[in-house]
């Protein structure tokens, strides 16, 4: 698959797995011949609490895009890829992340999407819904998931991994 745009949605917590996110990246897609789009999408009560704790004139031309290029996790995500030889662009939207989610994919023409997730019960999935499983369901391309492995299961499953004497 010759991937020219990949759209990356980065979440709030995402700075914990930078090197899982990169690494998928960098194993599906080519620096120099890939734009990495990372998307924030914000609520709109959290966006305008952001503005305001940013002292943002209501009247100014600050976009989604802007504020999210300013979150820690994209920052970071984007040193990293960047680090790599990707082109990176930010990108942010306001509304139900999964719906601007997938909205972004066929608005910037992406030809995969790199979508995160945690580890969560059936119970939780049905109550909650996921992010990333709706993505799978309704984006207008491919879409890679990447298993969090940041979390207490990670943690044990590479204690189990690890050789003893």
């Amino acid at each position: 698959m010759n991937v020219k745009k990949l759209l990356l949605p980065v979440g709030g917590t995402d700075t914990d797995r930078t090197d899982d996110l990169v690494g998928t990246v960098a194993s599906v897609a080519e620096p120099g011949e890939t734009t990495v789009g990372l998307l924030h999408v914000f609520d709109r009560e959290d966006y305008a609490e952001l503005r305001e704790a940013m002292n943002v004139d209501p009247d100014s031309e600050v976009t989604p895009a802007s504020v999210a290029g300013r979150r820690t996790s994209v920052r970071t995500l984007r040193s990293a890829l960047e680090e790599r030889g990707f082109d990176v662009v930010v990108l942010g939207a306001l509304g139900d992340r999964a719906d601007r989610i997938v909205r972004e994919a066929g608005d910037w023409s992406a030809d995969l999407v790199v979508v995160g997730g945690r580890k969560r019960s059936p119970a939780g999935k049905a109550v909650f819904g996921s992010v990333a499983q709706e993505v799978m369901m309704n984006a207008p391309c491919p879409v890679t998931f990447v298993r969090d492995e940041t979390g207490s299961d990670a943690e044990e499953r590479r204690r189990a991994a690890t050789p003893t004497r």
